[in-house]
């Protein structure tokens, strides 16, 4: 009898903090990429916060989140192999995509709206481990906390959708700043690779669905009978010119 109120089928602890202890153990990776989000957290809120503000919070949370996502790179592919079909793959990951994100704003002058991206995707994985670890401590526990935790993911493809305008719009803007000579000439370069990963990436089609919302919205901008003439044509040659710089949509073929 004593041991059924220890534990559960299977010799699993209670909830508790003995079930929380096992599980950090059992699962040590997750739990480090607990970790590295909530630093990205904690660095970009120092970094944001006025009183506290320092231009090093910035670099620590870009390299925050390129150890998390290098990490999470290799829980998907644990083993290399020396192959085309591997590096494609490989380059084909989002967590790859943001090891590159890290290292491409590591070189520009420090500024908020480069660590949105990394901010808002750590906090929905930090919250959804969260509630798994929360759980480990019993349904009860914590009810402010899981209140918190639903609101973020009831709200998450909203969040999704923010990250991936947030990662569009970060393209002129490195072109400002390279022209400000904040950035270096080869930044804007780099990003470009980086949309273009973006654009074309299997698990997150939220970037491909911004980009076309966008163009709906230029084009109705354009398209107004009250837009002058000389601005319908700028807008125009703009969307002409962004879309010939997008890879073709393949995500369809791809699913098939």
């Amino acid at each position: 009898m004593s041991s059924n109120n220890s534990t559960t089928e299977g010799n699993t602890p209670a909830p508790g903090i003995e079930a929380l202890k096992a599980h950090i153990v059992l699962h040590k990776t997750e739990m480090f990429l607990w970790c590295t989000r909530l630093l990205t957290i904690i660095f970009t809120v120092l970094y944001l916060t006025p009183f506290w503000s320092f231009e090093g919070a910035y670099y620590k949370a870009l390299l925050a989140n390129a150890a998390t996502s290098a990490l999470r790179l290799h829980q998907r592919h644990p083993r290399f192999i020396l192959s085309r079909e591997f590096l494609a793959t490989v380059l084909s990951e989002d967590s790859f995509h943001y090891i590159m994100f890290s290292f491409i704003f590591s070189l520009v002058y420090p500024f908020a709206g480069a660590l949105l991206p990394i901010f808002l995707f750590s906090v929905i994985h930090f919250a959804s481990y969260s509630l798994t670890l929360l759980d480990t401590l019993g349904q009860n526990s914590w009810w402010g906390a899981r209140l918190l935790i639903s609101l973020v993911e009831l709200q998450s493809r909203i969040i999704l959708g923010l990250i991936a305008s947030v990662e569009i719009v970060l393209m002129p803007i490195l072109i400002i700043l390279m022209l400000m000579k904040t950035a270096s000439v080869i930044t804007p370069f780099f990003y470009h690779q980086f949309l273009i990963m973006r654009y074309k990436s299997h698990r997150n089609p939220y970037t491909r669905i911004k980009f076309r919302q966008f163009r709906y919205l230029f084009e109705l901008v354009a398209n107004h009978p009250q837009t002058p003439w000389l601005i319908r044509k700028l807008i125009l040659s703009s969307i002409s010119g962004v879309c010939a710089l997008c890879p073709p949509d393949t995500t369809h073929a791809h699913a098939q």
